[in-house]
């Protein structure tokens, strides 16, 4: 049987034919991500209903928070399939399964830059140009938008995954990413497209919207903390989930002879990058005002549920039969 592999931009094996995860490694590995997809699955859907409010209510920032969710739930089929070759070793799913499942995985990467950048500059517009672009804020320029960005990381992702058959293994392989003649210059493009530019654009909104907030007395202090905490949320998403592993992969490229070192070093950015499924969530549960409502309403939900059981725990505990039911002494 021949080995499928895909072909992307790096390599998850060393260059001497070691296995993809040691089984020290791996474990941990698994444990992570299995973390991700259990919390990331239920976050996101309860994201969905949120933004799916906002939407309702014709606000266009809901438009890109329902559009991350997605990418985020997207991401998680991606992720378990990951999780089941490294259980089994093997790929048992076919060539196409598998150039779904990467296109997955990395689809989130440049969908989530580009639709936090969106917010950001949502934001900026909002609060820097009130009066102005009313265009850029409607719903329908937004689903324009986020529709455009699909498009874009999905053709650009497709474009860059190939197949390769070797004849080298009897089993099949998927999540082996093999170096292309071209690695240094995709490596640069993804680094400049995929980060640099999304972080100095964040900043960019960032810094006009502290000005503005800070000039403009009328806003509430409340509103202002609001918006931080926003722009923070979505600067660390940025910064630490998707900084790593492109810094790593733009690292490796350039690095001969570092098969190990950068073997480790990117699978240990790629489990950051998978962070972002639980840090997105953050954007519309405890930063908008629709999602802290929202939250409030389960946490209460959740708290009189419980008291309810507690009290009907301590009613039962607390019953005596009659002594007619007791039987003979």
């Amino acid at each position: 049987m021949n080995t499928t592999s895909v072909k992307l931009n790096y390599n998850f094996t060393t260059t001497t034919g070691q296995p993809s995860y040691e089984d020290g490694n791996r474990k941990v590995f698994l444990f992570l991500y299995m973390t991700i997809i259990i919390i990331g699955i239920p976050f996101n859907f309860f994201s969905l209903y949120v933004s799916w409010k906002h939407i309702r209510q014709r606000n266009d920032l809901g438009v890109y928070l329902f559009n991350l969710a997605l990418s985020d739930l997207l991401s998680t089929a991606g992720l378990a399939l990951l999780v089941e070759f490294m259980f089994q070793g093997v790929w048992r799913h076919g060539e196409a399964m598998c150039l779904l499942s990467v296109i997955l995985l990395y689809t989130n990467f440049y969908t989530s830059d580009g639709l936090l950048c969106c917010i950001a500059m949502n934001r900026y517009l909002a609060v820097v140009h009130p009066l102005k672009y009313g265009t850029l804020r409607r719903v329908d320029t937004a689903v324009g938008i986020s529709m455009v960005i699909w498009v874009l990381v999905v053709s650009l992702n497709t474009a860059t995954v190939i197949w390769v058959k070797s004849d080298k293994s009897q089993e099949d392989i998927c999540f082996q990413l093999l170096e292309t003649k071209k690695l240094k210059q995709v490596s640069v493009t993804r680094f400049v497209l995929g980060f640099l530019f999304p972080i100095l654009m964040v900043s960019f909104c960032c810094r006009g919207i502290c000005i503005a907030v800070r000039s403009n007395r009328a806003t509430e202090e409340q509103e202002r903390r609001r918006v931080s905490r926003l722009l923070r949320v979505v600067l660390l998403t940025l910064g630490l989930c998707f900084g790593p592993i492109h810094i790593i992969m733009l690292l490796c490229s350039f690095c001969t002879g570092c098969g190990i070192p950068c073997h480790l070093m990117y699978n240990v950015s790629l489990t950051m990058s998978a962070l972002n499924i639980l840090a997105d969530p953050f954007l519309y549960c405890f930063v908008t005002r629709l999602g802290k409502a929202h939250v409030t309403q389960v946490v209460h939900f959740l708290k009189r549920t419980k008291e309810e059981k507690n009290q009907e725990s301590v009613r039962f505990d607390s019953f005596q039969p009659p002594t007619s039911f007791l039987g003979p002494e």
